[in-house]
């Protein structure tokens, strides 16, 4: 049976004040373009303030606003390709190409869920960005990450009760998921493991 993961309610611990202005500026990007206001973003931001990187585990940030359902991620090149650098042999650049492919694959990382056929959700858009990995960047302390945004339009916004996650096994090096939740069920927190394949939104936590 899929795992069922009820996450806990959201709140910002006050030691982690040193937000990273670029996860936060970029979420509330792809929020304003989703119709969501900024509250939400800051929110969502600074519960994911002060974590450092770390190897196998991943930073995924849902927001739901009316029918529109935005995913930001956040994986360690680590996870993608087992390096965190510009590819350096033929091999390595077609492994990273491939990784990049994978990663703009909605269906291989999250599928929003819905109660009835009335609610099917529509991917929109995907937004891959990975400069280390794509040569246009270096890394930062030997660490480096892809992100990538995904939105969703679905047709029933009320009708949508979880997110299916085949992340964990299009990604076999991703050990954990550190995901956030905000919508009109509320605000959300939690980590899932590599048993996790679904985020319950219906559940109460």
């Amino acid at each position: 049976r899929e795992a069922e993961v009820a996450m806990a309610a959201i709140s910002i611990d006050p030691s982690d004040r040193a937000v990273s202005m670029r996860r936060l500026n970029r979420l509330a990007t792809t929020l304003v373009r989703g119709g969501l206001g900024a509250v939400l973003a800051v929110a969502l931001g600074c519960a994911h303030a002060g974590k450092a990187h770390e190897h196998g585990v991943g930073r995924l940030d849902l927001a739901q606003d009316g029918q529109t359902v935005t995913l930001e991620l956040e994986l360690p090149l680590e996870v993608l390709v087992g390096f965190e650098r510009a590819p350096r042999s033929a091999a390595e650049r077609q492994a990273a190409q491939a990784a990049l492919a994978r990663l703009r694959e909605v269906q291989a990382v999250g599928r929003p869920s819905t109660q009835g056929a009335g609610a099917a959700c529509e991917p929109l858009e995907s937004v891959v960005e990975a400069p280390v990995l794509e040569g246009t960047a270096a890394p930062v302390g030997g660490h480096a990450d892809a992100r990538a945004s995904y939105t969703f339009r679905c047709a029933d916004a009320l009708g949508l009760r979880a997110l299916e996650l085949p992340i964990f096994e299009s990604h076999p090096r991703l050990q954990r998921l550190r995901v956030q939740a905000g919508g009109p069920q509320g605000q959300r927190r939690g980590v899932l493991g590599r048993a996790d394949r679904r985020l319950d939104f219906s559940r109460s936590a």
